[in-house]
This record gives C-alpha cells, structure tokens and sequence, in this order.
C-alpha cells in the first residue's frame, strides 16, 4: 500500500485521472464479463434440441413459449421471432431473423470496442505526465541550486516514469481484457447465427412437409 501511495505522491495529478480512466476500464470490463457470461450464455444445444423436439410435433405454441420463458435476451428473443412469422412463409422467417439478429448483436458486441480507446487514452495521458516531469527535471538543472540540483532531477524523473508506467499498465490491462471479450463476443455471435439458421432450415423442412403431405392427399 506504501508504494502506491508513493508512487502517486511522485507521479502527480495526472495520475489521479489516469486512475479514473482506470476505475471506468475496469467497470466496463466486470459489466461485459457478466453479461457475456451470465447474461446471455445459455446451453444453445439443449434448447435447439427442445425447440426442435417442439416444431417436429407441430406444437408452435410450446417452442414459443420456450423462448418466453428464458430470461436471456439474446438467442431465444432470434428464434423467438422466426417462430412469430412462420405462418407467412420462408421469406418473413428470414427476414424476421435478420432484423432480430441486427437487434440482438450491438447488445452483445457493444463497448468492447471502447477497451481500444481507453488503452489509448491511458497511455496519452502517461505521456504527457512523463513530458511534464521531464521538463520539471530539466528545469531543476537550470534554476535550482547545486544542492538541490540532484534532489530536484530525481524529482522530475520520477515524476515522468511513474505517469509512463501507470499509463502502459492500464494499456495492458484493457487491451488483454479486450482480447479476452472479443472472444467470448465471437462465439456468442456465431452461436447466434448457427442457431438462427438451423431453426430457419428446421422451419422451411417442416413447412415444406406438410404441403407434399397436403398436395397428396388432395391427390
């Protein structure tokens, strides 16, 4: 604790508002980790399979009902859609889908994007709290005293690396957790898209039955 305290003693104000850029980074990355693991991650195979199991015996109610009574936002409110629209046709379902797809997405994918910026913010800011400490430095040397020449250089160079360390390390850390989000963001999507199409296919199939079994039996 002693460090820090020190290392924010010699850094100087820059390093409180690099800390706030800090405290919001971190905030951003604990509300996308909760939301795409435990807001919208949900066993996908296991409810395709029961929707699946549903629109096989016919019962659209049921597969609707499904996709109401999951709290998650994302894949049930797609497959949700398509099950609304299937009445009118292949075309409505697609294009159900792919509203509630452009829906869906930015609310998955959204302020992942802004770990970038703020990697580059922080690190601004680091730079110009190490450009002020070097000119405090530098300026020892032209005014100060020989005694206090050696105190106030250490001083200013302090001053500089503490910002430049600081700034680099929030860099670090959101670009990592950028990494990390833009994974789990990839795959919810793709889980997205595989789910929507299967049950797109599953639909038109189903649909495309029951008029050979219609057109037979008017023959």
């Amino acid at each position: 604790m002693a460090f820090f305290i020190k290392l924010f003693q010699d850094g100087g104000y820059l390093m409180f508002v690099n800390l706030g850029v800090l405290v919001f980074s971190l905030a951003l990355i604990c509300e996308r980790l909760y939301m795409l693991l435990f807001r919208y991650r949900m066993d996908s195979k296991a409810f395709l399979a029961e929707i699946d199991k549903s629109i096989h015996a016919g019962n659209l109610e049921k597969a609707k009902r499904l996709c109401l009574n999951l709290p998650k936002p994302a894949l049930p409110r797609v497959i949700q859609a398509a099950l609304f629209h299937v009445r009118l046709g292949p075309a409505a379902v697609s294009a159900a889908i792919e509203e509630s797809m452009l829906e869906v997405v930015p609310m998955v994918t959204k302020r992942t994007g802004m770990l970038w910026a703020i990697a580059n913010v922080a690190t601004l800011i680091g730079l110009v709290g190490t450009v002020f400490g070097l000119i405090q430095a530098f300026a020892a040397v032209g005014v100060a005293s020989p005694d206090d020449k050696a105190r106030l250089l250490t001083q200013g160079i302090a001053h500089a690396m503490n910002n430049t360390a600081f700034g680099l390390s929030i860099a670090l850390v959101c670009i990592i957790f950028h990494m990390i989000l833009s994974n789990l963001t990839k795959g919810l999507v793709e889980g997205l898209e595989l789910g929507s199409i299967k049950v797109a296919n599953l639909l038109s199939k189903v649909q495309a039955e029951k008029a050979i079994r219609a057109a037979g039996g008017e023959g």
